[in-house]
């Protein structure tokens, strides 16, 4: 069994962690909530995880320093960042801390489990997204590291549909495709719907959907 602590400042993102853990695995139990890093380390001496999920961005301590401080005092498990930032700054210096593995928030459910278990048998999970922004020279294009979901919600607004359309199809709420769009808007660098579906009709292959 998969011992795991979750560590993250919001209390509905560790809520939503819990419950997908708890009620679509049987190889992983969670042992503890952390919502900062002082917490994460009183819990972990409490708790002994094989695995502690961490969010970078907290207030007090922070990811980074709390990966720092845990290692530093013998922790021997592992530790995965879960967050939403993926610059090279962040992502350098949360490896150098001593975390094993980097994930970002809007993966797949089912590739957070996968990173867990990844990183409890010893190998070292990461975002493909962050690998190949670790690579010298290598930091990827407008474009290249949107993910499976946001490139869906973009071929969809390409198409002309409307946020509650979007949602419909793909099965998700307003909300969360409001958030893809966000995060499109951010990575192919254009500030409205307009300019992403001109976008996308200029960069994605005409024949997917």
């Amino acid at each position: 069994m998969i011992r795991v602590l979750l560590v993250d400042d919001h209390p509905l993102v560790r809520a939503g962690l819990s419950a997908l853990i708890t009620s679509t695995t049987d190889d992983m139990l969670v042992v503890g909530e952390a919502s900062g890093g002082e917490q994460a380390i009183e819990l972990v001496a409490e708790t002994g995880p094989d695995v502690v999920l961490m969010d970078l961005s907290m207030p007090g301590m922070d990811g980074v320093e709390s990966t720092r401080r845990l290692l530093a005092a013998g922790f021997e498990g592992a530790i995965v960042v879960l967050t939403s930032f993926s610059d090279k700054a962040r992502v350098a210096d949360a490896l150098a801390a001593g975390a094993v593995g980097y994930m970002l928030k809007d993966r797949e459910p089912a590739d957070v489990l996968d990173a867990i278990r990844s990183a409890a048998a010893g190998h070292a999970p990461l975002d493909p997204r962050v690998a190949r922004a670790l690579l010298p020279g290598q930091e990827p294009a407008p474009g290249e590291d949107l993910s499976t979901r946001e490139l869906q919600v973009l071929r969809l607004v390409a198409q002309g549909l409307a946020n509650k359309q979007i949602a419909r199809r793909l099965e998700i709420s307003e909300r969360t495709v409001k958030v893809h769009l966000g995060n499109v808007f951010r990575r192919v660098g254009v500030s409205d719907r307009t300019s992403a579906a001109i976008w996308a009709r200029d960069h994605l292959p005409a024949d997917e959907s």
